[in-house]
Protein backbone atom coordinates (compact mmCIF):
# COMPACT_ATOMS: atom_id res chain seq x y z
CA UNK A 1 0.00 0.00 0.00
CA UNK A 2 1.46 3.28 -0.88
CA UNK A 3 1.54 6.42 2.05
CA UNK A 4 -1.86 8.07 0.40
CA UNK A 5 -4.46 4.97 0.85
CA UNK A 6 -2.73 4.34 4.01
CA UNK A 7 -3.90 7.21 5.54
CA UNK A 8 -7.51 6.81 3.65
CA UNK A 9 -7.71 3.62 5.84
CA UNK A 10 -6.59 5.41 9.05
CA UNK A 11 -8.88 8.10 8.29
CA UNK A 12 -11.70 5.32 7.49
CA UNK A 13 -11.15 3.40 10.82
CA UNK A 14 -10.99 6.64 12.94
CA UNK A 15 -14.94 7.42 11.91
CA UNK A 16 -15.47 4.06 12.49
CA UNK A 17 -14.34 4.13 16.17
CA UNK A 18 -15.87 7.98 16.62
CA UNK A 19 -19.48 6.70 15.45
CA UNK A 20 -19.48 5.24 19.20
CA UNK A 21 -20.53 1.07 17.93
CA UNK A 22 -18.75 -1.19 20.16
CA UNK A 23 -18.94 -4.91 20.52
CA UNK A 24 -21.57 -5.68 23.35
CA UNK A 25 -19.96 -6.70 26.81
CA UNK A 26 -23.30 -9.49 26.86
CA UNK A 27 -21.61 -11.17 23.74
CA UNK A 28 -23.10 -14.23 22.75
CA UNK A 29 -21.28 -15.20 19.25
CA UNK A 30 -19.51 -11.61 17.84
CA UNK A 31 -20.92 -9.02 20.28
CA UNK A 32 -22.85 -7.33 17.41
CA UNK A 33 -26.60 -7.51 18.81
CA UNK A 34 -25.07 -6.66 22.22
CA UNK A 35 -22.99 -3.39 21.12
CA UNK A 36 -26.26 -2.91 18.59
CA UNK A 37 -28.67 -3.36 21.94
CA UNK A 38 -26.11 -1.17 24.17
CA UNK A 39 -26.02 1.89 21.28
CA UNK A 40 -29.72 2.00 20.85
CA UNK A 41 -30.61 1.28 24.40
CA UNK A 42 -32.85 -1.53 23.82
CA UNK A 43 -33.21 -5.08 25.11
CA UNK A 44 -30.74 -7.42 23.92
CA UNK A 45 -32.39 -10.21 23.18
CA UNK A 46 -34.59 -8.16 20.83
CA UNK A 47 -32.13 -6.86 19.01
CA UNK A 48 -30.74 -10.79 18.88
CA UNK A 49 -34.07 -11.64 17.45
CA UNK A 50 -34.06 -9.38 14.87
CA UNK A 51 -30.41 -10.22 14.02
CA UNK A 52 -31.30 -13.92 13.98
CA UNK A 53 -34.86 -12.70 11.60
CA UNK A 54 -32.29 -11.23 9.48
CA UNK A 55 -30.44 -14.71 8.44
CA UNK A 56 -34.13 -15.92 6.57
CA UNK A 57 -33.53 -12.88 4.15
CA UNK A 58 -31.13 -14.72 1.39
CA UNK A 59 -27.88 -13.89 1.60
CA UNK A 60 -28.15 -10.21 2.67
CA UNK A 61 -28.32 -10.89 6.37
CA UNK A 62 -25.39 -13.17 6.77
CA UNK A 63 -23.48 -10.77 4.74
CA UNK A 64 -24.25 -7.87 6.43
CA UNK A 65 -23.31 -9.34 9.93
CA UNK A 66 -19.71 -10.55 8.69
CA UNK A 67 -19.57 -6.93 7.36
CA UNK A 68 -20.27 -5.02 10.66
CA UNK A 69 -18.51 -7.56 12.25
CA UNK A 70 -15.08 -6.91 10.76
CA UNK A 71 -15.72 -3.55 10.95
CA UNK A 72 -17.13 -3.00 14.29
CA UNK A 73 -14.06 -2.29 16.90
CA UNK A 74 -13.69 -4.20 20.58
CA UNK A 75 -13.86 -1.99 23.70
CA UNK A 76 -10.18 -1.37 23.20
CA UNK A 77 -11.02 -0.10 20.26
CA UNK A 78 -9.18 -2.49 17.45
CA UNK A 79 -11.29 -3.12 14.48
CA UNK A 80 -10.54 -7.16 13.40
CA UNK A 81 -10.46 -5.58 9.50
CA UNK A 82 -7.73 -3.07 10.42
CA UNK A 83 -5.51 -5.71 12.67
CA UNK A 84 -5.57 -8.06 9.48
CA UNK A 85 -4.65 -5.41 6.71
CA UNK A 86 -1.48 -4.45 9.25
CA UNK A 87 -0.54 -8.12 9.60
CA UNK A 88 0.11 -8.02 5.39
CA UNK A 89 3.47 -7.99 4.17
CA UNK A 90 4.16 -4.65 2.23
CA UNK A 91 3.43 -4.79 -1.97
CA UNK A 92 6.30 -4.73 -3.97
Amino acid sequence: MNRRSVQDMDSIFSTIRRLGLRRGPQRLLGGIAGGLAHRLSMNVWLVRLLVLLSFLLPVIGVVLYLLIWIVTPWHNGSIPLERSLQKRPPAH
